[in-house]
């Protein structure tokens, strides 16, 4: 049963995967975390709060999952997340600020 849809970002996965019994998906599922995981849990939990700071209309918090994931180095990476609005220069730079510090 589904109680709440809430969107996780690859580290939060990474802590509910160690409350889960060992099974062959939890096991692809860690592979697939060591290829694709590319911040430290504390570095992710940073990055989120301060994006979550912002308070910025345009970014919902599956835009901030993806920032927290894939750790967009540019504005033209930072653009692909954001297929269904347009950032303003401005706001592209305080979220790359935030990535970058």
């Amino acid at each position: 049963m589904i109680l709440d849809r809430k969107p996780l970002d690859l580290n939060e996965v990474q802590e509910i995967l160690k409350d889960i019994p060992e099974n062959e998906k939890k096991t692809q599922m860690e592979v697939y975390l060591k290829k694709f995981l590319k911040t430290k849990t504390e570095k992710a939990k940073k990055v989120k709060e301060e994006l979550e700071k912002l308070d910025l209309l345009k970014i919902k918090n599956e835009h901030i999952v993806k920032i927290v994931d894939l750790m967009p180095e540019d504005a033209s990476d930072l653009n692909k997340i954001f297929t269904d609005v347009s950032l303003t220069e401005d706001e592209t730079n305080k979220i790359l600020d935030i990535i970058k510090k």
